[in-house]
């Protein structure tokens, strides 16, 4: 695996995914799953994503949410491309017309889409709950599988899907039912559902085989992007950056370096490395993080319900996870039980 702390040249083998094996069939699905370097990415995302909510809280703060995300963007993105350019040449870089279509477009729909779309509505909506909300991501993703990949759920991951989102249900009523607008909370709804369509079509459009090239042309689609819906809006009108806090400052700097930079370059390598299902437990994993750092910073309310909410997303996530690392289930790209293959072309 490329390890995104410390990324290196990624191989690409005869399916085209970084650093995996030639062939589904000469390694068993669990070596995949059980991999070390799976585990690694997983915790990164894991705990450096649930952080970014805190992060992206305090940079809207005093900056506009659009511009916010592609500052984030289009910085992490140069500083990739940067790095391959040393690292490994212009080749490094070197992708087809039709691969660069597609990473354009998984970049539009988790990073405009997904996280601009989060960025905005967390000008009303509290850190915490804009994570829990997100733990609605692993449900899309299931329906998704099922309908477009043929892939009819397991009962136990169904389980742990739908307990998670009582968990979420849990955790997120009191709080809807107070303060929060409720503009915010469809933003962010709709939020995840774009980041379940590009987690789910970056498994079956031709994705480049270099995760890390992939990664900077989406963070620089995304990024282009976020700065014409801003200037759409009118972000620019009345933009003072001597009027942005040094707080918000350090808070982009983190959402660049280790929100995009560490973080997305491991969920992209995870999206060709590991089940689909697995490694959307980290919206589950996300709104524990968020909701402790919201209430051990910025004094966000820490209730009852918040407590055994998040207890309850907890077991959805071991419930999901047990069946990923089962034996017998079916690695990405590998037949499904109608014989279809999952397109990884």
């Amino acid at each position: 695996m490329t390890s995104p702390a410390s990324p290196q040249p990624a191989t690409t083998s005869d399916s085209g995914t970084p650093g995996a094996p030639p062939s589904p069939a000469a390694t068993p699905p669990s070596s995949v799953r059980l991999s070390g370097a799976v585990w690694l990415a997983l915790a990164v995302v894991y705990v450096v994503w649930g952080s970014t909510y805190l992060a992206i809280r305090i940079a809207v703060e005093t900056m506009p949410s659009f511009f916010s995300a592609a500052a984030r963007f289009l910085t992490a993105g140069l500083l990739l491309a940067g790095y391959l350019l040393v690292r490994q040449g212009p080749a490094g870089l070197r992708v087809s017309g039709r691969q660069l279509a597609s990473a354009a477009l998984v970049g539009l729909l988790l990073l405009t889409g997904g996280n601009g779309l989060v960025v905005l509505g967390e000008t009303s909506v509290p850190s915490g709950l804009a994570a829990l909300l997100v733990a609605a991501v692993p449900l899309w993703m299931v329906v998704l599988t099922a309908v477009g990949g043929g892939e009819r759920p397991k009962r136990a991951e169904l389980a742990g899907v739908l307990l998670g989102l009582v968990g979420l249900g849990v955790l997120s009523a009191p709080a809807i039912g107070g303060s929060v607008k409720p503009l915010g909370v469809v933003l962010i709804i709709c939020a995840t559902l774009a980041w379940a369509a590009g987690s789910f079509a970056s498994k079956r459009i031709p994705m480049p085989g270099n995760v890390l090239a992939a990664s900077a042309y989406q963070m620089l689609a995304g990024g282009l992007c976020n700065v014409l819906i801003g200037l759409a809006r009118g972000e620019q009108h009345g933009l003072d950056l001597g009027a942005v806090s040094g707080r918000s400052w350090l808070a982009l700097a983190y959402l660049v370096l280790f929100g995009s930079l560490l973080a997305f370059t491991a969920y992209a390598w995870l999206l060709q490395s590991a089940p689909l299902t697995l490694v959307a437990t980290y919206a589950y994993v996300n709104p524990v993080v968020a909701v402790l750092l919201g209430w051990l910073i910025l004094a966000e309310p820490l209730t009852g319900p918040t407590l055994a909410g998040g207890s309850i997303v907890v077991v959805g996530v071991c419930l999901v996870v047990s069946v990923s690392r089962r034996p017998g289930s079916r690695r990405p790209g590998s037949p499904s039980k109608s014989g279809a293959t999952s397109a990884r072309r």
